[in-house]
């Protein structure tokens, strides 16, 4: 079954869209952050992400398959030199799509998609929610330490 397999298709034929997800996505390696659409970011946010991988793994036959979805070397080189092992310890989770309001010329629905930081948490990580469990970890630690 083909539940939750559809694209979106940006309005736009299938080679017209790969050209510009690919243009979308050789402007965020570039530049770290690209402002557009919040359709064309959610559309380019699964395209990078997967870009990202193929760098984590890094093999020619990886490096090549990029090329080919890229456009422009310097993207590629700084894709496997930077992005590539800044995220190599990170299981998904690369880019974040923040929404900032609205296009003033036709209302458009505007966001910014950027790279999300190496030492973030990806979602779902466990983390202390509330201060008094930190507190109460740090207490413990500092017990332990006067015991011995």
């Amino acid at each position: 079954m083909r539940h939750l397999k559809r694209r979106g298709k940006l309005g736009r034929l299938s080679k017209h869209r790969e050209s510009l997800l690919a243009n979308l996505a050789t402007s965020l390696i570039q530049h770290n952050r690209t402002k557009t659409t919040l359709s064309k970011a959610k559309a380019l946010q699964p395209y990078a992400e997967k870009l990202v991988t193929l760098a984590k793994k890094g093999t020619l036959h990886h490096r090549r398959l990029a090329a080919s979805r890229l456009h422009g070397k310097e993207a590629v080189q700084k894709l496997f030199g930077e992005l590539g092992p800044r995220f190599a310890q990170r299981a998904g989770g690369y880019t974040r799509v923040t929404k900032i309001g609205y296009r003033l010329s036709d209302a458009a629905r505007m966001a910014v998609i950027e790279w999300t930081e190496p030492g973030v948490p990806a979602e779902g990580g466990k983390k202390p929610t509330k201060p008094a469990e930190a507190a109460k970890s740090g207490e413990q630690s500092k017990t332990t330490a006067a015991e011995a």
